[in-house]
């Protein structure tokens, strides 16, 4: 049993990288909906499991990967903070900046 939750905790985190990464086109919908649909999971299951397991929640994983993503678009020096933010579907650059100061 340990191992399939194991396996599903992989799923997840690979699921949240390969959106945040490697994925142009951020989703325009909830985090939630995303994983229950590709994981074919409820969220409160994959949530609460997720936790369990790497002592942290889901959104704050997908936080960090969100800052990281940040912080390579800045290192490319092509966009600007603003562009930045629209693409990583922050609401505006002040939040952007407000997440970035607290996960720094």
């Amino acid at each position: 049993m340990d191992n399939k939750k194991s396996i599903l905790v992989e799923q997840i985190k690979s699921a949240i990288i390969q959106l945040v990464h490697y994925t142009d086109d951020q989703i325009k919908v909830n985090l939630s909906d995303y994983l229950s649909k590709n994981l074919h999971h409820d969220y409160t299951y994959l949530a609460n499991l997720f936790s369990e397991v790497k002592g942290i929640t889901i959104e704050k994983f997908y936080l960090i990967h969100k800052i990281e993503r940040v912080k390579e678009l800045i290192l490319y020096d092509e966009l600007s903070l603003s562009e930045i933010a629209f693409r990583i579907h922050y609401s505006s650059v002040a939040h952007l900046s407000n997440q970035f100061k607290k996960i720094t």
